[in-house]
């Protein structure tokens, strides 16, 4: 997996979108982002030397932010990150750093930022003050605004076993056709055949079929045959089994909850209209 090193603090930009095939592996990548935007080391950044990449790390630096959903009174985390959170994110980085040359806002659930979050966010992404750094972390980089990316640089993180990711991408491409084609025998034969896959390959495998049809609903020349209702409740239903699969609900479950959900979703209007 590619490690984003900086050969000076110049190259630094203001805005970063990391995209990952897991949550881990992009918040590591937006870590070392946040570490090499404080380090106060010998270049290449981040040293991972300094007691700034050290606090970094432990998450410690009073100069760099996290920013995620907030919890509700019974400790579960909201539905989405909403737009006071970006603006109390946009004063803060008004006022001067502690210790580093520049402040560091992490959003961890960057892809649950709603519309209104991400339309107050264009502003600081674009200017933030005091030179602070902004790192959007995201799985699905396609529920990013259009105008979110643009003000962004990209930074990509590969899955670690490139073959297992693109079987996932195939696998999903092929639940999309089952659901399309509204064959409910077909569509319980493919949860079946796959229930034994591993829990990291059924978060790809949702994962891909998320993006491939926020894809659809972008590009709708493109739509698999599906209507936009449909494809919007596939969405949904992707991300519910994505928060399952978070607090490790079993992999036989989840296809359980697809079979039934994709069955519901096929009695959606399919009108392209």
């Amino acid at each position: 997996m590619a490690k984003v090193r900086f050969e000076n603090a110049e190259e630094i930009r203001h805005a970063y979108i990391v995209v990952a095939p897991s949550a881990e592996d992009g918040w590591q990548e937006a870590l070392r982002i946040a570490q090499a935007a404080v380090c106060q080391g010998r270049p290449p950044l981040p040293c991972g030397k300094c007691n700034a990449c050290r606090k970094a790390l432990a998450g410690l630096h009073p100069d760099i932010t996290v920013i995620e959903r907030l919890t509700n009174d019974a400790g579960k985390k909201k539905r989405e990150v909403v737009v006071d959170q970006v603006r109390e994110a946009a004063a803060d980085a008004a006022i001067l750093p502690n210790e580093a040359p520049r402040k560091v806002y992490l959003f961890k659930d960057a892809e649950f930022m709603n519309p209104e979050a991400q339309n107050a966010s264009l502003k600081f992404l674009e200017e933030p003050p005091n030179g602070a750094v902004i790192v959007l972390c995201v799985s699905n980089p396609g529920r990013l605004l259009p105008t979110v990316r643009s003000r962004c640089v990209e930074v990509t993180v590969a899955a670690e076993n490139e073959a297992e990711a693109s079987t996932m991408a195939a696998l999903a491409e092929e639940y999309l056709k089952r659901v399309a084609a509204g064959d409910r025998l077909s569509l319980w034969q493919f949860c079946e055949e796959n229930a034994g896959i591993s829990f990291q390959e059924m978060t790809e495998f949702c994962l891909c079929a998320e993006q491939r049809v926020t894809e659809a609903l972008c590009f709708r020349a493109d739509s698999m045959g599906m209507g936009p209702q449909q494809l919007h409740a596939l969405v949904e239903l992707m991300e519910k089994c994505i928060d399952y699969l978070k607090v490790n609900v079993n992999v036989k479950q989840v296809f359980g909850l697809l079979e039934t959900g994709s069955i519901l979703a096929g009695k959606q209007k399919r009108s392209i209209n």
